[in-house]
C-alpha cells in the first residue's frame, strides 16, 4: 500500500472530489484527517470508514477553526505527513457588482486556506525532511470561460502559490503539486448538468474522450502525488481533464 505509515491531512474531505480523496488514502493504507462545513456527511463518512479516519467540523475561511483542527488530529494521529487542500467554491460574479466582502469572503475559502495549511503543516516537514502538499485547483486556472469570473482568477492563484511554496521548501525535500480536474462528475456536477435539458450531451460533445470524468480517477493521482513513488516530482500541475485542455479551440 502506497501510504502505510502517513497520515494525510484533507480540507473539503466530506463529499465528491474530497470524499474520493479521503476514500482512497485509506485504501492505500494512510490514517486520514479531514475537515469539512457539512457535519452530517462528514461524520457520515466518518462512521463508515472507521478507526482510520478523523473528521472534525471546521471552516477553512476562519483560521481559528482550522488551525484548532489541526491541533487536533495530530494528537489523535500524530504529525502531519501529507496535506490535500480540497475545499472550496464556485463563482459566477460580476466584476462590476460584486462587493469587496463577495471578493474577500470567496478568496478566504478559494485561495487562502492552501496557504494556511501549509502554515500549519511545514514546520513538522521541516522538521522530518519530507512531506508532500497537494493543491486541488482546475482547469480554469489556465483555461477558462465567460461566467467564472473570479474563480479561474483564484485557480490560478493557486497555481502561483503551488510554485512558490514547490521552490522554497525543495531544500527540505518537501514536494508541492497541483491537480487540475476537468468536468468531474460530482453530485454538485450532476445537479448542474440536470438543471438545464441537454447540458450533459453538450458537455459530452466537447471531451476528448466523450464522457466525463468520475471523482475516483482525480483522487488515484492524488495518492500517487502523496506517496513515496513520487519522490521527484515537485512544482507540477497535474491536468486530470481527459485531454480537455489539450484542445485549441
Amino acid at each position: 500500500m502506497k501510504l502505510a505509515g502517513h497520515h494525510i491531512f484533507v480540507t473539503g474531505g466530506a463529499k465528491g472530489i474530497g470524499e474520493a480523496i479521503v476514500r482512497d488514502c485509506v485504501a492505500e493504507g494512510a490514517k486520514v484527517s479531514y475537515v469539512d462545513i457539512d457535519s452530517a456527511s462528514g461524520e457520515k463518512l466518518a462512521n463508515e470508514l472507521g478507526a482510520k479516519v478523523k473528521f472534525v467540523k471546521a471552516s477553512v475561511a476562519s483560521f481559528e477553526e482550522l488551525s484548532k483542527a489541526f491541533t487536533e488530529v495530530v494528537a489523535a494521529f500524530g504529525e502531519v505527513t501529507g496535506v490535500v487542500n480540497n475545499a472550496g467554491v464556485n463563482s459566477h460574479a460580476d466584476p462590476v457588482t460584486m462587493t469587496d466582502k463577495e471578493w474577500d469572503d470567496f478568496f478566504a475559502v478559494d485561495m487562502k486556506p492552501v496557504w494556511l495549511t501549509a502554515k500549519l503543516a511545514l514546520p513538522a516537514m521541516r522538521k522530518a525532511g519530507k512531506g508532500s502538499i497537494v493543491n486541488i485547483c482546475s482547469i480554469h486556472g489556465r483555461l477558462t470561460y465567460p461566467g467564472f469570473f473570479p474563480y479561474g482568477a483564484a485557480k490560478s492563484a493557486v497555481l502561483g502559490l503551488t510554485r512558490n511554496l514547490a521552490l522554497d521548501e525543495g531544500k527540505h525535500e518537501i514536494r508541492v503539486n497541483a491537480v487540475s480536474p476537468g468536468y468531474i462528475l460530482t453530485d454538485l456536477t450532476k445537479g448542474w448538468l440536470n438543471a438545464e435539458a441537454g447540458r450533459t450531451e453538450r458537455a459530452n460533445s466537447i471531451q476528448p474522450m466523450g464522457r466525463m470524468g468520475q471523482p475516483e480517477e482525480v483522487a488515484k493521482v492524488v495518492t500517487f502525488l502523496l506517496s513515496d513513488k513520487s519522490t521527484y516530482v515537485s512544482g507540477s500541475d497535474w491536468a486530470v481533464d481527459g485531454g480537455l485542455g489539450a484542445r485549441s479551440a
